[in-house]
């Protein structure tokens, strides 16, 4: 995609489409390239909606003037202040002298700090403000903390049109709007997993906030454009609630197949009565489809070998990357294993005891498991099962 496009009246897609990024924020990786999307509302007094990410300034700026001179904009919103929406604030207000960016009072802070934005160029919006584009208005809706603290979203009224930059987004270079994927759920979760499921009781402070708007379409910052908005608002509607499947998700390092030897007997278990699970050898796993299954699995199983006279650092790399992520799951079994000394468990126990999951129970080999370790492998399986099916 190489031109603006219009979506709607006098609403243009001005984005970019990153086919060739394969990783974000030094974590996730992005098989499918992202975007950075970008909009503008054609009007009396005309606004851009979020910019594009550093580096794609020049091709951003020549799909607006395809629209309009960008000298005859009068305003930039800033819904969210992190590169990959904003980096471009100040090469536009580089540009035109005269335009104004709009941000919540926390976004006013990091645009001086970030951007270097002059004061008086800044246009401060609270909750509920409206800015008036002539023969059309624009409404903002604080959503602190999707995922910083400074995210708001805006709301072309008339339009009925919901700007919501982070929040219903995923990662893909793929399409413009819904409809041009087949299933969009998985992605969604994935991103979802990654970047919001720790703020999920804001999340639904938002669901709870546009509940009442009528929204004839959905247009985030990174991903498609929502056409028929019921399609992600429902997705959401389960995420933030924190409601989960019967489901578990394996999560585990595993150096001489001691702690696989358990997962193979427990997830057989699981096949065998019917049981969904995700299972995640951590050494050669995506991280983001570890978080899309973390986002509805009620249990997490989670497994490291003690090396040398630690927990196996990518077992530790795992289990602060579940905490740091807070997911829904309700219980959680240990694994461990080691040969000459046994640590990992307690590193173990001491990460998930900051964690809100019932613990089911736990199970240390010392090498390969025993017939009678096998046993009390299938006897915590059965005690898990029952608790996800409470």
């Amino acid at each position: 995609m190489d031109k603006a496009v219009e979506i709607g009246k006098g609403l243009y897609y001005v984005g970019i489409k990153d086919y060739d990024r394969r990783v974000f924020d030094a974590l996730v990786p992005l098989p499918r390239g992202t975007s950075y999307n970008s909009y503008l509302i054609k009007a009396e007094r005309s606004v851009l909606i979020d910019t594009v990410n550093p580096g794609f300034e020049q091709v951003w700026l020549d799909r607006i003037k395809e629209v309009i001179n960008p000298q005859d904009i009068q305003y930039l919103v800033m819904n969210h202040a992190e590169p990959d929406h904003a980096g471009a604030v100040p090469y536009f207000l580089s540009l035109n002298k005269k335009a104004k960016l709009i941000s919540s009072s926390q976004g006013k802070n990091l645009a001086l700090r970030f951007y270097g934005v002059a004061e008086d160029r800044i246009i401060v919006a609270q909750d509920g403000d409206t800015v008036s584009l002539g023969d059309r208005q624009l409404r903002f809706i604080s959503a602190p903390m999707l995922h910083w603290p400074e995210t708001m979203f805006t709301y072309l009224e008339d339009a009925a049109v919901l700007f919501t930059c982070d929040f219903f987004g995923f990662h893909s270079a793929k399409g413009l709007f819904d409809s041009d994927f087949e299933d969009i759920e998985f992605e969604a979760k994935k991103y979802y997993g990654e970047i919001m499921m720790p703020f999920s009781a804001m999340g639904k402070k938002a669901m709870d906030k546009i509940k009442g708007l009528n929204i004839n379409l959905i247009c985030p910052s990174h991903g498609p454009i929502y056409q028929n908005p019921q399609r992600i608002v429902s997705l959401y509607d389960k995420w933030v609630s924190g409601r989960t499947d019967e489901k578990v998700i394996f999560v585990y390092v595993s150096m001489w197949k001691n702690i696989e030897g358990m997962v193979d007997r427990m997830t057989d278990k699981l096949l065998a009565a019917g049981v969904k699970f995700g299972r995640y050898n951590f050494l050669n796993s995506d991280p983001g489809d570890i978080c899309a299954d973390l986002v509805d699995s009620r249990a997490i199983v989670f497994g490291a070998a003690t090396v040398l006279s630690s927990m196996h650092p990518l077992g530790i790399y795992a289990a602060n990357l579940v905490r740091l992520l807070k997911p829904p799951a309700k219980y959680a079994v240990l694994l461990s294993s080691y040969g000459w000394a046994e640590s990992a468990s307690k590193e173990m126990q001491n990460i998930f005891s900051k964690m809100q999951f019932e613990l089911v129970g736990s199970k240390i080999t010392n090498g390969p498991a025993s017939e009678q370790d096998l046993k009390e492998v299938d006897a915590l399986t059965e005690k898990l099962m029952q608790k996800i099916k409470e």
